[in-house]
């Protein structure tokens, strides 16, 4: 990656200060809604409404992006988080939590566009290191995020979100004043052309390129999704963990992210020349760690096995990312990273409802088990994703 590319610093500061409101929330979002009377089931279909809403407007975020440009659409994104965050914060009932999510679901299309942006500003072989440097940004956010979160706690509940409402607000601000535009208008779609055909979905599927690339990805959201319903109910209802105590845990995962992101994933790069090799391997590892953290009852323990599954995890996102970017046309970017970005959020409704079915019809524990299952699923399916040579896909 060009260290000197101004536009993805921006880009990184601006979605630096968006994890920094999702990660100051994310270890509070159970604790918050168990004073609403939500259970694991009832988190897992509030995760799944915001996953919903984020389906059906993320495709639709990434053609608009192609075709009025980038920055818009971004910064709408960003802004749809600040209102839904407030929000949230104000809410009185079960079913204003769910209109808020539903809110941020719809406006949620920001990591797309913003793959987008890197899409448009660097060169095919660069772009995975790119999206590990916005991983990298992410993870920070991780990092110092839930440790907010955690002290911000203690003043009250509802705190975090409002800050976080602020920090987005901010953002989109500075986005305002400091973003440049990636996309000329000559390299954007005619506008007579629809905004989207959601028959792209299943042709992105099916197509020889691509099609085996979203698979992989679909399945290792299934598992991380349902991984967080897990790691949620698990830590505050059989652990007991306190909110500081998880956002300790949570800010673990945020320094694993950005050493790996930053660090790991070029490293990876540059030693092993098959990606296949390193998803199948990534795959493998992660799910034998849930397989681990199942059986986990001491708290150190427990910490120290789910932060080895993110460490085992976080290549395979940006490795993906970048197969989808390297195989499609320059001026559909914004639409395949879009529809990835659908098939992120079909994982982000099926693993947090099945992970609310098994921990209703088994346990929470069960849980990890049934994530370790899509993993290693995801791996098999990393035996498929070769032949670099063919067709570039036509949407």
């Amino acid at each position: 990656m060009k260290s000197k590319n101004p536009t993805l610093f921006v880009l990184a500061f601006i979605m630096l200060i968006n994890a920094l409101a999702y990660g100051t929330i994310v270890p509070l979002l159970y604790p918050y809604a168990q004073h609403y009377g939500i259970n694991p089931t009832g988190l897992s279909f509030l995760f799944a409404s915001f996953s919903l809403a984020q389906f059906i407007a993320t495709p639709i975020l990434g053609r608009l992006s192609d075709k009025f440009g980038r920055k818009p659409v971004l910064l709408l994104c960003l802004l749809g988080t600040s209102i839904s965050l407030a929000l949230f914060a104000s809410a009185t009932s079960v079913a204003m939590l769910f209109f808020a999510r539903i809110v941020d679901g719809i406006t949620g299309g920001n990591i797309s566009v913003a793959q987008a942006v890197i899409a448009d500003s660097t060169k095919g072989h660069e772009r995975a290191k790119s999206f590990a440097l916005l991983g990298a940004a992410f993870g920070f956010g991780f990092l110092v995020g839930p440790a907010l979160g955690a002290v911000m706690s203690n003043i009250s509940l509802s705190a975090p979100f409002w800050f976080g409402s602020v920090l987005a607000l901010v953002g989109t601000i500075l986005g305002i004043f400091i973003l440049k535009e990636t996309l000329p208008p000559s390299k954007r779609q005619p506008s007579n052309q629809p905004i989207f055909h959601f028959k792209s979905l299943v042709l992105a599927l099916f197509a020889p390129l691509t099609g085996i690339v979203l698979v992989v990805g679909l399945f290792c959201s299934i598992a991380q999704n349902a991984f967080i319903i897990g790691l949620q109910s698990f830590s505050n209802d059989v652990l007991r963990m306190t909110p500081t105590e998880v956002g300790l845990m949570f800010a673990g995962f945020g320094l694993l992210n950005i050493l790996t992101q930053a660090f790991g994933v070029r490293i990876l790069l540059n030693k092993v020349h098959s990606k296949s090799l390193i998803i199948i391997v990534s795959s493998l590892l992660a799910g034998l760690s849930l397989l681990l953290v199942s059986q986990m009852h001491s708290v150190l323990l427990f910490v120290l096995v789910t932060l080895s599954f993110g460490l085992f995890l976080s290549p395979i996102v940006p490795i993906v990312t970048g197969l989808l970017s390297e195989r499609t046309k320059g001026e559909d970017q914004g639409i395949i990273l879009g529809i990835n970005q659908s098939y992120t959020s079909i994982g982000q409704i099926v693993g947090p409802l099945l992970a609310g079915f098994f921990a209703g019809r088994f346990s929470i524990s069960s849980i990890f088990i049934l994530a370790a299952g899509f993993l290693f699923l995801g791996g098999v399916a990393g035996n498929w994703l070769g032949a670099s040579h063919q067709k570039k896909f036509d949407f």
